[in-house]
C-alpha cells in the first residue's frame, strides 16, 4: 500500500499547479479564480524511487462564514487520511490568518508536514520567507510551481519525511479479491454471501461502506481474502468530503488485490460510471471479472442472458477478456458459479509461458500477418520473453519500437490470448530495441 500525501492550503496559493508539476501532467484544473478545485483529484507521484498517492484538495477559505464547519471538516479528513501533508502558502501575501489556522490544525495532528512557500519567482521577495517560521512547521521551502523552481528540493524533503506504510501481507496461496462498483450495487451483500455471515453492514442507503474491509474465508480448500470497498460515484455526485477519500481507499484496495470483481446492478443497468470504475482496475493491471448482481429481479426469457452479454461486451470493449457472471448476492442464487471463474482468472493472471513456446507463437504471428511499414520502417522481432506475471508481462526485442503500429501490438496480444487462453487477465507487451 502506498503512502498518501495531501496538498492543503487556502485558495489561490497554487496547490493544483504544484500537484500537476509533481505528477507531470495537467490533471488538476488551475485558474486564478479562488476555489476552482472543488473535488479531490487523485494521482500517483514518484521521487527518488519513492512512490506515493497524491491528493489535490480544495482551498480552505474562511470568508464564507456559513461553511466554516464544512471547511474545517474537509481539512480534518485530509489530515486523517494523509501520511504526510504539504502546506502551501503564498510568499507574496505573507502569513495570513487562514495560514495560521491551518498550521495550528496540522501541528495538533502530529503528522509530518512540509511547508512549501509558492510563487517565489521574485528574488526581491525572499526576505518575506522568514515570517513563515512563525507557523511552527519547520523550514519553509521556496518554490515556483509554475516554473518548477525548488520543486526538487521540496520533493527531497517529502521523500525524507515520508513514512513507510506496510502492506497487509497475506500468504502467496491466498487469492485476493476486490469488490468494486457504484454505490448500492450489492458489494457488501456479496461479501456477506461469500463469507456466509453478516460481517459487513448491508444498507439501502448509498455510501454505507466508508473503508475497505478485508475478510478471510476458505472455499473448497482454497484460501481467499475479499476486500469490500466503498462505492465510487462520478465526481459531480461526490458531495461528502469523507466519501471523496473513500474513493482513494478503494483505489488502494485495487492495488493490493489479484482479481477485481466489477459489480453491475441488473435493476438499473449499465452506467457510464461502471466503465470508469472498470478503467481503474484495468490501469492497475489486475485480473477482472464482471459480475451482474440482483439477477433475481430481472424478468427473463431464454435469450435474456445472451442479450446482457452482448450489451456488456459492446460497452466494455476494452476488457473483452473478462468473464461475465450473473448472480443474486441477496438470495445467494448462482454465487457458487463465481469460484470456477475466479480460479481460471487467477491461474491465468499468475501464468508463466515457456520461452520457446512463446517465441513460436510470436514468430508465427509475424509470418501469418507481417506488419506494414510504419514511421518509415517495418518492425522485425528477434526474440520474446516473459519478464513477469500478475499480470503476464512480455518483452519483445525488435529492430525499432517506433516502427510498430499500436494496432499491430493489439494483434499480437490477441494472438497470445488465442494461444494461451488468458481469460480474466490483462497482458502487457513491452517493446525493446535490440542493441
Amino acid at each position: 500500500m502506498l503512502p498518501t500525501v495531501a496538498i492543503v492550503g487556502r485558495p489561490n496559493v497554487g496547490k493544483s499547479t504544484l500537484f500537476n508539476r509533481i505528477i507531470g501532467s495537467r490533471l488538476s484544473i488551475t485558474d486564478d479564480e479562488p476555489g476552482i478545485t472543488r473535488d479531490r483529484i487523485y494521482s500517483k507521484g514518484e521521487w527518488l524511487t519513492r512512490e506515493f498517492n497524491l491528493i489535490d484538495t480544495g482551498g480552505i477559505d474562511f470568508v464564507d462564514a456559513p461553511f466554516i464547519h464544512e471547511i474545517k471538516g474537509q481539512t480534518e479528513i485530509a489530515i486523517q487520511e494523509a501520511d504526510l501533508i504539504i502546506l502551501v502558502c503564498d510568499i507574496r501575501t505573507g502569513v495570513t490568518d487562514e495560514d495560521s489556522y491551518i498550521a495550528r490544525m496540522l501541528y495538533k495532528a502530529n503528522k509530518p508536514v512540509v511547508l512549501a512557500i509558492n510563487k517565489a519567482d521574485d528574488i526581491n521577495l525572499t526576505d518575506t520567507m522568514y515570517e513563515f517560521y512563525s507557523l511552527g512547521l519547520g523550514d519553509p521551502i521556496p518554490v515556483s510551481s509554475k516554473h518548477g523552481v525548488g520543486v526538487g528540493d521540496l520533493l527531497d524533503e517529502v521523500a525524507k519525511q515520508l513514512p513507510d506504510v506496510k502492506d497487509i501481507v497475506y500468504e502467496d496461496t491466498r487469492i485476493k479479491l476486490c469488490l468494486i462498483g457504484r454505490p448500492n450495487v450489492g458489494k457488501s451483500s456479496l461479501t456477506n454471501s461469500l463469507l456466509g455471515e453478516q460481517r459487513v453492514i448491508v444498507s439501502e442507503i448509498e455510501g454505507t461502506t466508508r473503508d475497505s474491509i478485508d475478510s478471510l474465508f476458505t472455499y473448497k480448500d482454497q484460501d481467499y481474502v475479499v476486500i469490500d470497498t466503498a462505492g465510487m460515484r462520478k465526481k459531480g455526485k461526490v458531495y461528502e468530503n469523507a466519501e471523496k477519500y473513500s474513493v482513494l481507499r478503494a483505489l488502494s484496495a485495487i492495488d493490493r488485490s489479484d482479481i477485481c470483481l466489477i459489480l453491475i446492478d441488473a435493476e438499473t443497468g449499465i452506467r457510464e460510471q461502471d466503465k470508469k470504475i472498470a478503467g481503474y482496475a484495468t490501469d492497475s493491471g489486475k485480473g477482472i471479472m464482471i459480475v451482474v448482481n440482483k439477477w433475481d429481479t430481472v424478468t427473463k426469457d431464454t435469450n435474456t442472458m445472451h442479450k446482457w452479454e452482448r450489451e456488456i461486451r459492446s460497452h466494455f470493449q476494452f476488457i473483452t477478456y473478462a468473464p461475465i457472471i450473473f448472480l443474486s448476492a441477496l438470495t445467494k442464487q448462482r454465487v457458487t458459479s463465481l469460484f470456477p471463474a475466479i480460479e481460471i482468472a487467477y491461474n491465468n493472471y499468475s501464468r508463466r509461458v515457456q520461452t520457446s513456446v512463446l517465441n513460436d507463437v510470436i514468430l508465427d504471428a509475424f509470418y501469418v500477418n507481417p506488419p506494414k511499414v510504419h514511421n518509415g520502417g517495418k518492425a522485425k522481432v528477434y526474440y520474446a520473453t516473459q519478464v513477469a506475471s500478475k499480470p503476464p508481462t512480455f518483452v519483445l526485442f525488435i529492430n525499432d519500437e517506433h516502427c510498430m503500429h499500436f494496432s499491430y501490438e493489439r494483434y499480437l496480444k490477441n494472438r497470445l490470448r488465442d494461444s494461451f487462453h488468458f481469460e480474466g487477465t490483462p497482458i502487457k507487451l513491452i517493446l525493446r530495441k535490440r542493441d
